[in-house]
């Protein structure tokens, strides 16, 4: 049975004082009784996930990356290897982020590379992908979305999918205060399950989550997670705030 999960992606945000306190606020105001079947993780930047898992032990919030290097170690200033984050006790990465994408180059084949590095470190991936404003008005969104997911990730075996968790954000929906209606999540969301069924059968299709990222508040999150294959959401801007990232977790 797949899991409904609500991530929060700090990005480049929180020194360690905000990131010690955020975490405490979000302890404070969760409601646990309401977290039977919700997975709860935030990714604050490198230099604070030690501190993020140290102030998480008891609580339910669970530590992620926000990237990761796909080489195990060498001569690659100022990126960070699966090793290191295992021994910071962190779990999962966020790979794919279409700010990765856009701002660093990182394409399918390099996120391939890291998938593949992170599954044999025992770490979890929440791999993002989503299609730009001109692809959707161009009717070229599946072809763009069903392709990033075939090329970076159908060269799996079909188990490598109970650690993976994945993420569609419509790039222009995130950040811009636009957001894709609760259908069109739906819709997206249907056809990434109808791939991924295609590709390694029923099973795995209907034991992956699958979350939505694009602009979810607590004003529409509850519409947008009401829909049977919206498994949750990768929260960008009200991540930040306790009251409005606990408020989407409990829309659940």
């Amino acid at each position: 049975m797949r899991k409904n999960i609500v991530a929060g992606n700090w990005k480049m945000n929180n020194d360690l004082k905000a990131t010690k306190k955020l975490v405490k606020q979000i302890k404070k105001t969760l409601k646990k009784d309401k977290l039977k079947n919700t997975r709860v993780i935030v990714a604050p930047t490198f230099v604070n996930l030690t501190a993020a898992v140290k102030r998480s032990k008891k609580s339910k919030i669970e530590v992620a990356a926000q990237n990761m290097h796909q080489a195990a170690n060498g001569a690659f200033t100022g990126e960070i290897s699966a090793e290191m984050l295992r021994s910071a006790g962190v779990k999962t990465v966020i790979l794919g982020h279409s700010e990765r994408r856009a701002y660093f180059g990182e394409t399918d084949a390099l996120l391939a590379e890291k998938v593949n590095t992170a599954l044999a470190n025992n770490i979890e991936v929440i791999f993002c992908f989503g299609e730009e404003l001109a692809d959707r008005k161009a009717g070229k969104e599946e072809a763009v979305v069903g392709g990033q997911i075939k090329n970076a990730l159908f060269h799996l075996e079909a188990d490598a999918f109970n650690k993976i968790v994945l993420a569609y954000e419509p790039v222009w929906a995130i950040g811009t205060g636009e957001t894709a209606s609760p259908e069109q999540a739906q819709d997206m969301h249907s056809f990434i399950r109808k791939n991924l069924a295609d590709q390694y059968g029923n099973d795995v299709a209907e034991n992956v989550s699958i979350l939505y990222g694009g602009s979810v508040k607590p004003a529409n999150a509850q519409e947008i997670f009401s829909k049977p294959d919206v498994d949750g959401g990768l929260i960008g801007g009200a991540s930040l705030k306790a009251e409005d990232f606990c408020a989407i977790i409990n829309a659940f």
